[in-house]
C-alpha cells in the first residue's frame, strides 16, 4: 500500500478498526485512498466536512435470515444481506450476488466500488449491493424458486424504485430476478417494473441488458487500443470466466475482430487457437450449465486443470471470473508474454500486486469501476424505460451503452490527465467517480 495523505491515513484506520477482518472491503477502500492523495490538497474542503470519512461508512447495513424449504421438506437456513452504501447521486443501484463465498465484507466491499462506477456512468443512481451465501449450483428449479421467495419476503420492505433497485450478480439470472420480481409483486400488489433491473423482455426488461457489462468493457477496452493508435482486429484475447460477463467480452472482441484463444472456469481453463466458438460456450453454460472441460472434449483443444489462465500469450487480458483472481504471479506471466492492455470485467478481479506490477510495466490497465460499468449503466436506462412505459430496440440500446463507455473512457482520462497522471486509468477512475459524489453530499449538507 502506497504513503498516505497524513489527512488520510486516520480515515484508512477507522475503516479497519470499525470493519474488522472484511480483507476486500479494506482493499478496495485503500485502493481509493491512494488515488485520492492529490484530490485532498486541491479541495480541502473534502476532509473540513468529514466527506471522505462519510463515504466510507455506509449509510445503512442490513443483514436477515433466509429460511426455506428444500425438496427433501428439510428447512435449510442461509444469510441475506443488502448494504445501502451511498444515495447521493440518486436511489441505492447494485446487483445481488448468491454464492457460498458472500458475507459482509464481500457485499460491502461492492458497495463501496458501485459508488464510485455508478457515478462515472453519469447517471442518477447511487450505490449498494447484497445477496446471500445461498449456492444455486446444483439446487432444483422448486428450490431456487423457494430461496428466492424467502429472501424477497424479507427485502421488499427495503427497496423500492425511488428507494434501492437491486440487479443480479453472481449466481443471479434472469431466472432468479423473475421469481424475486414475482415474489414482490405479490406482497406489494403493485406492478413497479423499476423495482428490479435485468427484467425478462417480455416483462419490463431491457434489451442489451444481458450483454452489457461485456460489451461495455470490451467498448472501454477499444478506446485504450485506439489511445495506442490500434484496435482489436488481429489481436490474440485472453478471457478469465465463462459467465455472462466472459462470454459477452468474447462475443464483442470477435465482432471488433479480436480471436479469443482461452476461457476458464473455477476447474481450469481451455486454450483454443482458433479461437472459442460461442454458440457452443453459450450452449454448454447458459443452457446445459456443464463445466469448460467438457468444451474441450467436444472441441479437442487443450485443457489445463488448476491452472493459470494468465500464462496464455495474449495482447488483451480481460478478467471476467472474481475478485483477486489475477495475482502478481500472473501479471508477470502477462507482461513477459507483451500484454498491451488489461481491462477489469469482474469486481476487483486483479491483486494490489498485480495491479502494481502491470502498472510499473507500463501496461495499460482499467479498473472494473470504469471498465465494467456497462451492465450497471445498462441497468439504469432499463429503470427509465421502465418509468416512461417505453421499450427500445436492441441497436438503440447498444448506441447508448456505446456512448456512455466512451464518456466514462474519456472522464477517466481527462482526469487524470488534470491530476497529472496522463493515462492512469486508475486514479482518473477513482478521482471522477469520488469527486463527483463528494460534490454532491457537499451540496446536500450533513447526511
Amino acid at each position: 500500500m502506497e504513503q498516505l495523505h497524513p489527512a488520510l491515513q486516520p480515515v484508512y484506520d477507522t475503516v479497519l478498526h470499525r470493519n474488522p477482518g472484511e480483507r476486500e472491503f479494506h482493499q478496495a477502500v485503500a485502493e481509493v485512498l491512494e488515488s485520492l492523495n492529490p484530490v485532498v490538497d486541491k479541495r480541502p474542503e473534502y476532509a473540513q466536512a468529514s466527506i471522505i470519512e462519510r463515504v466510507c461508512e455506509p449509510e445503512r447495513q442490513i443483514i436477515f435470515r433466509v429460511p426455506w424449504q428444500d425438496d427433501s421438506g428439510r428447512v435449510q437456513i442461509n444469510r441475506g444481506f443488502r448494504v445501502e452504501f451511498n444515495s447521493a447521486l440518486g436511489p441505492y443501484k447494485g446487483g445481488l450476488r448468491f454464492h457460498p463465498s458472500v458475507y459482509l465484507g464481500i457485499v460491502k466491499f461492492l458497495g463501496f466500488e458501485q459508488i464510485f462506477k455508478n457515478a462515472l456512468t453519469g447517471m442518477p443512481i447511487g450505490g449498494g449491493k447484497g445477496g446471500s451465501d445461498f449456492d444455486p449450483k446444483g439446487k432444483s428449479e422448486a428450490e431456487v424458486m423457494r430461496f428466492c421467495q424467502s429472501f424477497m419476503t424479507e427485502l421488499y420492505r427495503h427497496i423500492g424504485e425511488y428507494t434501492d433497485v437491486p440487479a443480479g450478480d453472481i449466481g443471479v439470472s434472469g431466472r432468479e430476478i423473475g421469481y424475486l420480481f414475482g415474489q414482490y409483486k405479490r406482497i406489494t400488489n403493485r406492478y413497479e417494473a423499476g423495482v428490479l433491473t435485468g427484467k425478462g423482455l417480455s416483462w419490463g426488461g431491457s434489451q442489451v441488458r444481458t450483454e452489457a457489462t461485456g460489451y461495455g468493457l470490451v467498448f472501454f477496452a477499444a478506446e485504450m487500443l485506439a489511445a495506442k493508435h490500434t484496435n482489436f482486429e488481429g489481436k490474440q484475447v485472453v478471457v478469465s470466466g465463462s459467465g455472462n460477463v466472459a462470454i459477452y467480452a468474447a462475443e464483442k472482441v470477435a465482432q471488433l475482430g479480436g480471436t479469443v484463444v482461452a476461457m476458464s472456469d473455477s476447474g481450469g481453463y481451455i486454450v483454443d487457437e482458433s479461437g472459442i466458438d460461442l454458440d457452443e460456450m453459450k450452449q454448454l453454460k447458459e443452457v446445459r450449465r456443464g463445466r469448460i472441460s467438457e468444451y474441450a472434449e467436444a472441441r479437442g483443444c487443450t485443457y489445463v486443470e488448476a491452472g493459470s489462465i494468465w500464462d496464455v500469450p495474449c495482447e488483451v487480458a480481460l478478467p471476467c471470473a472474481t475478485q483477486n483472481e489475477l495475482d502478481e504471479k500472473g501479471a508477470a506471466a502477462l507482461i513477459k508474454n507483451g500484454v498491451q492492455v488489461v481491462a477489469e470485467g469482474a469486481n476487483m478481479p486483479t491483486t494490489p500486486k498485480g495491479t502494481a506490477a502491470l502498472r510499473q510495466a507500463g501496461v495499460a490497465f482499467a479498473p472494473g469501476k470504469a471498465a465494467n460499468a456497462g451492465g450497471v449503466a445498462t441497468s439504469a436506462l432499463e429503470m427509465q424505460q421502465n418509468a416512461s412505459r417505453d421499450s427500445w430496440t436492441f441497436e438503440h440500446a447498444e448506441e447508448r451503452l456505446h456512448d456512455i463507455m466512451q464518456g466514462i473512457y474519456g472522464t477517466c482520462a481527462m482526469t487524470a490527465e488534470e491530476y497529472g497522471m496522463p493515462g492512469d486509468y486508475v486514479a482518473g477512475a477513482n478521482i471522477a467517480g469520488f469527486t463527483q459524489v463528494a460534490d454532491a453530499m457537499l451540496a446536500l449538507g450533513v447526511i
